[in-house]
């Protein structure tokens, strides 16, 4: 099979890639209940189903995970003596944020400036487009050439280990000799990368109780002890001067070998502000791709607006811990918890609670797929060779999957590079990227399809 009929079938694609992932976006799909209908959810948990029904996919099913989310499943059967390929996606979201800093609605795809807007554009409604296209192109250019599993999370974002659990209970039904999770990004737009490490998180909801009630603090402030404070207080107990994140007993001095990332690339990736200093220490691949971060998510206490004189009796944070790879998450749970009730001041009360936690992963980048995928890469991308790097998000399901099946080899690919902005307002897909990576995947199957027959 040439090269040119792939990419030239997937320039055709281009236009019902758009409608279908305009189509996809505009289901509110964030796995919060509080905050979006589960029918929004459940919307496109269904129109991903009908899209595997209709490339001729087997066994589609809505899977029912402990969580109480539903991810969809189907298997497409390939050659006789085909290896199977596992396919990942997401197709939960984070919620919009500020919808009014969107310059268009979060739920409406809208092209702009060369690139399609829209909430989960790119993380990760478009890896399923992306899975779609490479199949569809196949297809059209003599069949696919392996088997594939296609399975679409619904929870990824929440962290609250559905699929994982779900995996576990069936080991059977995800096991493939090869894994792409099409859920990262290049390191650099038409940079073509692949991922070799992601880092763990956790997820732990603190609440400080000091009072039996609000007090006047005119008449109680300076002595009776302020919940909002201590809460401060212990908050910041968890960052060095330099904001290197400091919880005890946890290591952060590890280095990262590989791709670098230069700071100034960094600062305007981050748009930091002009004079404003990074934090912590070490090169800024260090940072994000060998060590730990605490990053506090939300403060539950009053706003400015409405605020009264008052000594406040309870306050709440949600705090997040990122993992990295070659530390447990369980035990570096363990450690902010302690660290969290050694400092906590004045013997306030203090309430934790996990609600969310994952496994760093580490792929073997040594394995035959990989060269498979480096020589599909460097073809999509003509004139660039594949890149390796780090990345300091998280996809739990990952190391459930090299648990379970330790022989399969997996790939981290995706569109979620930098200019995508993803978890931010103004989330936006590139579409060349999500052509040129639909090619690439495609021409991967073939590849890795050539390589087990040799």
């Amino acid at each position: 099979m040439s090269q040119n009929p792939i990419a030239e079938t997937i320039a055709s694609l281009m236009p019902r890639a758009k409608q279908e992932l305009t189509e996809l976006v505009a289901f509110q799909s964030v796995a919060d209940w509080a905050q979006f209908p589960q029918s929004e959810s459940q919307g496109a948990a269904n129109w991903v189903a009908d899209a595997l029904r209709a490339e001729g996919f087997q066994d589609v099913a809505l899977l029912d995970t402990p969580d109480g989310t539903q991810s969809v499943y189907g298997f497409l059967p390939g050659p006789g003596g085909a290896p199977t390929v596992l396919l990942y996606a997401h197709y939960d979201v984070q919620p919009p944020l500020d919808e009014a800093a969107w310059i268009s609605p979060a739920f409406e795809l809208t092209e702009r400036d060369g690139r399609w807007y829209g909430r989960g554009a790119a993380d990760c409604k478009g890896g399923f487009i992306m899975h779609l296209l490479a199949l569809r192109a196949l297809k059209a250019n003599g069949g696919v050439p392996v088997g594939v599993k296609v399975i679409v999370e619904g929870s990824e974002e929440q962290g609250t280990g559905g699929l994982q659990q779900y995996a576990e209970a069936h080991p059977e039904l995800l096991t493939a000799d090869t894994i792409v999770i099409g859920d990262t990004g290049n390191f650099r737009l038409g940079l073509p990368t692949v991922t070799a490490t992601l880092r763990g998180m956790c997820l732990i909801k603190v609440k400080i109780d000091t009072l039996g009630g609000n007090l006047h603090s005119g008449m109680f402030g300076g002595a009776a002890p302020d919940a909002l404070a201590a809460l401060i207080r212990l908050l910041d107990s968890l960052r060095a001067a330099d904001g290197s994140t400091t919880v005890d007993g946890l290591a952060s001095d590890a280095v990262w070998e590989g791709l670098q990332y230069p700071e100034a690339d960094f600062r305007a990736d981050a748009r930091v502000l002009d004079g404003v200093e990074l934090i912590g220490e070490g090169t800024v691949a260090d940072r994000l791709w060998a060590r730990p971060a605490v990053t506090v998510l939300g403060i539950d206490c009053p706003p400015v607006v409405g605020a009264t004189p008052s000594v406040h009796a309870s306050a709440g944070a949600l705090i997040s811990l990122r993992v990295p790879p070659g530390v447990d998450t369980a035990e570096a749970v363990k450690l902010l918890e302690a660290h969290l009730v050694a400092h906590t001041p004045w013997q306030a009360r203090l309430g934790l609670e996990v609600v969310g936690q994952g496994q760093p992963f580490r792929a073997d980048t040594d394995s035959p797929a990989y060269a498979s995928m480096a020589a599909a890469l460097q073809a999509a991308y003509p004139g660039e060779e594949m890149q390796i790097s780090g990345m300091g998000g998280s996809i739990p399901l990952c190391n459930t999957l090299n648990s379970l099946y330790p022989e399969a080899e997996m790939l981290l690919i995706g569109l979620s590079e930098p200019e995508a902005q993803i978890h931010a307002v103004n989330e936006s897909v590139s579409p060349q990227e999500l052509e040129r990576l639909s090619v690439a995947e495609a021409l991967f199957l073939v590849n890795y399809a050539e390589s087990k027959r040799g």
